[in-house]
Formats: structure tokens, sequence, C-alpha cells
């Protein structure tokens, strides 16, 4: 199986549950069409610095799909 990911960087969790809710309301199915994980920024504590931006990763496990939603998202 061919799985291609799509990152999105800086959408917060509840933008990205938005995008999850398009992509099931445009007939995909989680687990066979897709799947995601969300990443909070992570901080330098003594800093306070970024050390990793917020992220989500979607992984598309058919090239079409990966490929609309990249133009789109992108």
């Amino acid at each position: 199986m061919n799985i291609r990911e799509v990152v999105i960087f800086d959408k917060s969790a509840n933008e990205t549950m938005d995008m999850v809710q398009e992509l099931r309301a445009s007939g995909l199915v989680q687990g066979t069409d897709f799947d995601f994980k969300f990443t909070p920024a992570k901080y330098d504590n003594f800093s306070g610095s970024p050390v990793e931006r917020r992220h989500t990763v979607f992984y598309f496990y058919k090239e079409k799909y990966a490929t609309f939603y990249e133009l789109k998202w992108a």
C-alpha cells in the first residue's frame, strides 16, 4: 500500500477537526481512505521558544485524494 502524507502547519485542533469533518462529508472513510495525527506546538521550557511547530499530518491511502487535498489546503 502506498501511503501519501500531507502536512498542514499552524492549524488548531478545532480547525483540524473541521478538516476531518470535511473529508468525512465528502464521502471519505477514516481508516480506509485517510487517517490523521495532530501534533501541538512544543516549546523549550527554559526559553519558551518553539522547538516544533503545531501541525497535522494527513495520511491518504489513495494518491488522488492526497493530491486534491494538498492543493486545496497548501
